[in-house]
């Protein structure tokens, strides 16, 4: 479960600008292609923010469709799969990935 790790390394952002501060909530941008489970992400924070000294901190996850841009078509299309990356419009593989693969910290609510 890869979902622990990706916590830590969450809590290991947070921590340095909470500067010691209560935690309210975590707010972190996933792409749609970095292959994370939602309900295990949010278990495994559960977990971490306890051992972060960080117990009230939710975190609120935002998604973001993954893109591609085509240098075959020169379309710009949203994908639907993860598994295969490739223009929607006229099929090839010769793709750019525009969006997706995030996994951002994006803001902090501390008290």
């Amino acid at each position: 479960m890869h979902e622990l790790s990706l916590c830590h390394a969450i809590a290991g952002v947070v921590r340095p600008y909470a500067a010691g501060r209560r935690v309210d909530v975590v707010r972190v941008q996933i792409g749609a292609l970095r292959q994370v489970v939602p309900d295990s992400l949010s278990f495994c924070w559960t977990l971490v923010r306890d051992h972060e000294s960080m117990p009230e901190a939710e975190l609120e996850l935002e998604f973001v469709a993954a893109e591609v841009s085509c240098h075959s078509c020169g379309q710009h299309s949203e994908i639907a799969s993860r598994w295969t990356v490739s223009c929607p419009q006229c099929e090839s593989a010769d793709v750019e990935i525009v969006r997706g693969n995030e996994f951002l910290v994006t803001s902090l609510d501390v008290t």
